[in-house]
């Protein structure tokens, strides 16, 4: 294998321009919750000073790797490379605030893929979850925090470069910092079992699982693909998108995603038809003449004219995540010795592993999937605040955690498992758990004073903590039972203005008087009672009523 300053390099020919791509093992599974984005913020740093060139460059941040990419001439790919090298060194630390800023714009108007959803849902707030988060280091994230990740983790000894072309350009140069390859992080599930579904507001059918790498597991996906779009779109007209991915990142295994889109209405019918043609797959395969098909078609496209080329990405990232080669002969080999008892084994490991998201309209859970978690195992001991919304509601904080306990269940995170919190100047607390599970503490809703807000603070540390800027007033949880109190207290005071102008000249008066304070005393405290929960003040107001309504009988 050839090398540049140190860097591995990949050459392969090509019959168009010269590309180029200098790869990094570090994306966005490397990040916490609290710091996600910061390898996104190096990438857009580093390219800045770039500016308008007369080549094509762009910078891609992955769940594993980042890429700087170019296509020229020779000459241009070289000055692309010395500037990102350049980049890296000497990150444009002045221009922090606004490339925050850009990379907040772009979210919000790239919006969360179903992909990156499924992805939260399989793995949590963690690792190769992360891409299902907002990127909260643009709030977080100082400039020495960013040059020390970009020293680290942006080094030769982490780096491969591919080059499509004749030849390496003459007169390239990679002045990278030295430092050592960075192993894949751990892969973290938060599903107890598979398969497993999950509701979602999107209007689609997504399945996600995970396959064992290699031609059996490509061929399978392109089968499962022509078989949801021959019955879903053409023939019963349920989905215009019908199709199916196979994905491969650096992980030992690969991700197989079938998708369809569903028109309201007709969900139901969907659901069925996709899980048909899943398990179709599964129990009676495919015929020898469909896999013949897609055996024809991929076959030519590994003999293509340019196939060494388009493979060097991929190459790049499995050498940088220490996964073995695999040469284009071993990849033909492959897929001319498939069979389809091999194509039923990847729908059996399909079936096993698949995590399924259905639209929330969906009149039924889908059969032989379980419910992926919602609520948690168990809830902590601690002081506890009843929810001024909902009956049976109480937030509970303890030493080593929150929970909020509901009829549904519990939903708790530990204070060593809080992967991030997010902190409102209004008070708003959102404590997100590690496997994704949410607590929420609205000082709005329940009666936390401010010294258990302060300890909640401690309790999760600095670094885990994300301050937002001001929430809309009206996106704030309003206390249902609080208008209701008003509600009731105007009523009282109606009810008694009428009741003197009936009794101004009456000699009943003092009477009168004395039975509406009687009775609207121990009303107005059972109703600001049940809003604090204060169950004490609640039963004494109750016998104070009792009491007066005695009273008036005796009279």
């Amino acid at each position: 294998m050839r090398d540049v300053d140190g860097v591995p390099t990949l050459v392969a020919k090509t019959s168009g321009p010269m590309q180029a791509g200098l790869v990094f093992r570090v994306g966005r599974a490397d990040e916490t919750l609290p710091t996600a984005g910061i390898t996104h913020l190096v990438e857009h740093l580093t390219l800045h000073r770039q500016g308008v060139a007369d080549y094509h460059y762009n910078g891609a941040t992955g769940v594993t790797t980042t890429t700087f990419l170019t296509q020229g001439a020779p000459e241009s790919v070289v000055a692309f490379l010395h500037g990102v090298c350049a980049g890296l060194r000497d990150l444009p630390t002045e221009r922090l605030a606004t490339e925050k800023q850009i990379i907040e714009t772009e979210a919000a108007g790239r919006g969360l893929s179903m992909t990156d959803e499924v992805a939260l849902w399989r793995h949590g707030a963690r690792d190769f979850g992360l891409v299902g988060y907002p990127e909260f280091g643009m709030r977080t994230l100082t400039a020495e925090r960013v040059v020390d990740w970009a020293a680290t983790r942006f080094t030769r000894g982490n780096a491969v470069l591919w080059v499509a072309g004749d030849d390496i350009p003459a007169g390239l140069r990679l002045d990278l910092p030295d430092g050592t390859r960075r192993a894949l992080p751990a892969e973290s599930s938060a599903l107890p079992v598979t398969p497993a579904y999950f509701p979602a507001g999107a209007n689609a059918v997504l399945l996600d699982a995970t396959v064992t790498r290699g031609a059996a597991s490509v061929a399978y996906t392109r089968l499962l693909e022509r078989a949801l779009f021959r019955e879903l779109r053409h023939e019963r007209g349920l989905s215009y998108v019908a199709s199916a991915d196979y994905r491969t990142d650096g992980r030992p295994r690969a991700t197989v995603t079938a998708v369809a889109d569903a028109q309201r209405g007709s969900v139901d019918a969907l659901l069925d038809a996709f899980l048909g043609e899943v398990r179709a797959l599964r129990d009676t395969g495919v015929t020898p003449e469909e896999l013949d098909a897609v055996r024809a078609l991929t076959l030519e496209q590994l003999r293509s004219a340019d196939i060494e080329a388009s493979r060097l990405p991929q190459r790049a990232v499995d050498l940088l995540s220490g996964l073995p080669g695999t040469t284009t002969e071993q990849l033909i080999a492959e897929v001319e010795a498939l069979t389809v008892d091999r194509i039923r084994k990847v729908a059996r490991k399909v079936d096993r592993s698949a995590l399924l998201m259905v639209p929330e309209s969906v009149p039924r859970p889908p059969a032989g999937f379980e419910a992926a978690p919602t609520v948690s195992r168990f809830a902590v001991t601690g002081k506890r605040y009843r929810s001024r919304n909902h009956h049976g509601v109480v937030l509970v904080h303890g030493d080593d955690g929150i929970s909020i306990t509901t009829p549904a269940g519990p939903v708790t995170v530990l204070f060593e498992e809080c992967a991030a919190m997010l902190r409102f100047p209004d008070g708003g607390r959102q404590l997100i758990g590690a496997d994704a599970i949410n607590v929420t503490i609205e000082p709005s809703l329940y009666p936390v004073p401010a010294g258990a807000l302060a300890a909640v603070d401690a309790a999760v540390g600095p670094a885990a903590t994300v301050d937002l800027p001001p929430r809309d007033p009206d996106s704030v949880p309003k206390p249902a039972r609080a208008k209701a109190v008003r509600t009731t207290l105007r009523s009282i005071g109606r009810s008694v203005r009428i009741r003197f102008a009936h009794l101004r000249l009456s000699g009943r008066l003092r009477w009168s008087l004395f039975v509406a304070l009687m009775f609207a005393g121990p009303v107005i405290a059972f109703v600001g009672a049940v809003a604090a929960g204060r169950p004490l003040i609640v039963g004494v107001s109750l016998l104070g009523f009792f009491a007066a309504f005695r009273a008036v009988r005796r009279r």
